[in-house]
């Protein structure tokens, strides 16, 4: 089981935010509550039941301070490919994986590692 951090440097108000995600919402909970990132701003996919804000895949938005706490505790760094990868790896998206060795290969993404565990 793991966490990762993307490079992902979004204006959000004055902070500039990035994507925290794990193999497990347990692990992802474990980490938030570790470095001080309230549950109520995690977020998910619509009618899976667990409170929290509407999104396409389970994560956090965590500002740089938080994410240098999470890797500072364990997380794992990765490109701004490490998101769609996570979700394409859980769907069995073979394709999509291989855009994204393609895409990396060419030099995108940011030259963090891959999230792959």
């Amino acid at each position: 089981m793991s966490v990762y951090v993307d490079n992902a440097r979004h204006p959000f108000g004055r902070l500039l935010m990035c994507h925290m995600w794990a193999d497990s919402r347990e692990e992802l909970f474990y980490m938030a509550d570790r470095i001080g990132v309230q549950r109520k701003w995690f977020q998910r996919p619509a009618g899976l039941g667990v409170a929290g804000m509407d999104a396409s895949w389970e994560h956090f938005d965590i500002a740089q301070s938080k994410r240098a706490l999470a890797v500072s505790a364990g997380a794992i760094e990765t490109d701004k490919y490490g998101p769609v990868e996570h979700t394409a790896r859980l769907a069995g998206n073979h394709k999509k994986l291989e855009q994204i060795a393609h895409c990396r290969a060419l030099g995108f993404g940011g030259g963090v590692r891959e999230a792959t565990p």
